[in-house]
């Protein structure tokens, strides 16, 4: 690692979509790079910990430096469950980016950047809004870099590493979007098409009328 180059704090939210990012930064070879994970929105415990753990490996093939804070805050989150989804994933993204620019500012690096940049499926732009708020509270450069160029690169990547790879954004809303339709699909062997009589029911009144919209 080049003591000559600038420092950059990438916060990470999981091994898989590091994976692009970091190999992208090394390239370019303007950084000396090392990692942060600090995502309390990801639910259950099991599944924080599976995370951290793949950004852990990631990070010891590549020679990054970890950094992480392991708290878990299933809690606090609830407490969103009001909140519509846009808003909701906004107040998720600021508070892991404030953290990171704050725990940037504490190392005395050069600046940050986060691996969020790299899904397709996240609000891209409040990112990056919420990112350059971060910078500009705590006075630590934002840089920003499109990282979604290289997606099936990182997949590759973290396949080839065999990574943790996650099957939904991280708190128990998106895991519900995730399960909703396809776990029920798995019950359709069950029904009278096979001579067994459903006499099952579902009670909508009490659904989650959350509005995404």
């Amino acid at each position: 690692m080049s003591t000559n180059k600038k420092k950059l704090l990438l916060h990470q939210c999981c091994g898989p979509c590091s994976c692009y990012p970091i190999h992208d930064l090394k390239l370019k070879d303007e950084y000396n790079v090392e990692g942060f994970f600090y995502n309390p929105n990801i639910h259950p415990m099991k599944e924080l910990y599976n995370r951290l753990e793949a950004t852990l490996q990631l990070n010891k093939i590549e020679n990054v430096n970890s950094h992480w804070d392991e708290e878990y805050g299933l809690k606090k989150f609830l407490k969103l469950s009001k909140i519509p989804k846009e808003r909701r994933c906004r107040t998720c993204y600021a508070m892991r980016l404030q953290k990171t620019a704050q725990k940037a500012k504490e190392m005395g690096v050069d600046a940050f950047s986060s691996s969020l940049l790299y899904s397709k499926h996240q609000y891209h732009h409040i990112i990056v809004e919420e990112a350059e708020k971060a910078a500009k509270r705590f006075g630590v450069p934002f840089v920003y870099d499109d990282f979604r160029r290289g997606h099936k690169e990182g997949i590759d990547i973290s396949k080839e590493y065999g990574l943790y790879r996650q099957q939904y954004c991280g708190c128990i809303y998106s895991e519900e979007e995730r399960y909703e339709t396809q776990l029920p699909r798995n019950l359709e062997k069950y029904t009278n098409k096979e001579g067994i009589v459903n006499h099952h029911t579902t009670d909508t009144t009490n659904k989650d009328t959350d509005d995404d919209s």
